[in-house]
């Protein structure tokens, strides 16, 4: 029996419960850093497989580390498991957990004969925007150790190296002065004015930046009763380019434009977060070939995306990974057009037969990619000399 077959046996006895822990997970949103369930789901399904369970790694109740294996080649699996604020797994997050479980798993069973040792590396909060749990985890040493990291990620569609770019989310608050608007109204210094002359010239501003940046953010508080003029304001914005230096360009002028909104009204600004930014997603070429050739031989497929395979989609802390070691972050499609991550329609896909079987394929394709990775000798000792 090779490894490959080895490795699918160990897996097929696990799918049931797979995918009822991705179900599970769906079925109890929880934000970021707030993981506390999904994160203890996990990792006592890899404890009851025999992986060594390191919880609360790098001073994060919810992040976790789970060993498999002695082999020479250190693969880590990512696991994300949070959700967004009001509609719940919109993103897939119980299906990129599960699918991590899944391929260490079908892995851990052959590692050692194929010279491998594999962790999950849990990874909480990956929705915030910025010092997200990869980020924390990398500077504190979380991923120490690793030579290659990967992780699959559910979308309407199959693609193996979507462009991914660079983000940073801040915070604004504005402070200003109530007054009653009516009798006293100068004697205010009106906030909410200020938030609407930052996004006046945030409007003008789209027209002098590239067409590969966005900007986009919501008013959190707006003040508190029509007859009062409003002293406290907050906006969260995220800005996003195609990589980490053409992000340092847009930044400022950004802030430039909440600046401008204190400058007409009087009401100071104070601008926060922002300075631990999501980095541009570099796919390694041959880990991306295998995972491709082993999700083809699963009965997947890869038309030709056109537009899809070049404009700019989202941003994942995954991308400050792959600048640190050879990643790859592959989407898997669960088949939900027209609805499309991040609406509600996308959650109630995720647990679908066709959010099911990516769960499944994901994880063998990303376990058989794992075997193949320490078995090609050239990608070997090109992964294991680049750390």
């Amino acid at each position: 029996m090779n490894a490959k077959t080895a490795a699918r046996e160990r897996f097929s006895a696990s799918q049931d419960a797979l995918i009822g822990l991705s179900h599970r997970i769906h079925g109890h949103p929880e934000l970021g850093f707030e993981e506390e369930k999904s994160s203890e789901w996990l990792c006592e399904a890899l404890d009851a497989v025999g992986f060594a369970v390191e919880k609360g790694v790098c001073d994060l109740p919810t992040a976790f580390r789970a060993k498999a294996g002695s082999g020479p080649l250190h693969i880590g699996i990512c696991a994300e498991y949070d959700s967004l604020p009001g509609i719940g797994h919109a993103c897939g997050h119980n299906i990129i957990a599960a699918s991590a479980v899944g391929a260490a798993m079908a892995a851990a069973k052959v590692a050692d004969e194929v010279g491998l040792t594999i962790s999950v590396i849990g990874t909480p909060a990956e929705e915030v925007g910025n010092a997200s749990g990869k980020i924390l985890m990398l500077e504190r040493g979380g991923f120490d150790g690793i030579h290659a990291s990967m992780m699959v990620h559910p979308a309407p569609f199959d693609m193996v190296k979507a462009k991914i770019i660079a983000a940073s989310m801040f915070e604004v608050c504005c402070t200003g002065k109530e007054s009653h608007a009516s009798a006293f109204p100068e004697l205010g210094i009106n906030a909410a004015d200020a938030l609407t002359i930052a996004q006046t010239a945030l409007g003008l501003l789209r027209q002098h930046i590239r067409s590969t940046d966005r900007i986009h953010g919501i008013v959190t508080e707006g003040g508190v009763a029509p007859n009062v003029v409003p002293a406290h304001t907050r906006a969260k914005y995220i800005v996003r380019s195609e990589t980490l230096e053409q992000l340092k360009e847009l930044r400022p002028k950004v802030y430039r434009c909440f600046e401008a909104g204190g400058l007409a009204t009087g009401a100071k600004v104070e601008i926060t977060g922002g300075d631990k930014p999501y980095a541009e997603m570099l796919h390694d070429n041959d880990m991306a070939a295998l995972y491709r050739a082993n999700s083809e031989a699963l009965g997947r497929n890869y038309p030709n995306m056109g537009e899809w395979e070049t404009r700019p989609t989202g941003s994942t802390d995954m991308g400050n990974v792959s600048l640190a070691m050879p990643s790859i972050h592959p989407m898997i499609g669960i088949n939900s057009l027209p609805a499309v991550n991040h609406q509600p329609e996308f959650t109630a896909h995720c647990v679908t037969a066709d959010a099911d079987k990516a769960v499944i394929d994901g994880a063998l394709a990303m376990a058989w990619t794992c075997v193949d990775m320490a078995t090609n000798a050239a990608v070997r000792e090109r992964l294991m000399a680049a750390r």
